[in-house]
């Protein structure tokens, strides 16, 4: 699945993103099981709040990592996030 770069991305409403204390990160919880993260994608991912796209999410995280060139991973790992269900677009 392609992410469309003019929609919000927003965290799906039939999981959710905690962190979890007994394996000390951030993980997806869904009726099917968990997925842990890296930091990486948790920080990815606290940003999907429905009110950013591709766009402003890629500029928020090269500003706070101060780390250009992030448009590819970030893009990446969105599109398997989309396709695992994780994220949905608006």
């Amino acid at each position: 699945m392609i992410i469309n770069p003019n929609q919000h991305i927003k965290f799906s409403s039939t999981h959710r993103l905690q962190w979890e204390e007994a394996q000390q990160k951030h993980v997806i919880l869904y009726p099917e099981g968990m997925v842990e993260l890296n930091q990486s994608s948790a920080e990815i991912l606290k940003l999907c709040d429905g009110t950013r796209t591709l766009a402003e999410i890629i500029s928020e995280l090269e500003q706070k990592f101060a780390t250009p060139g992030l448009t590819n991973d970030i893009t990446a790992f969105l599109e398997v996030a989309l396709q695992n269900g994780w994220i949905n677009q608006n």
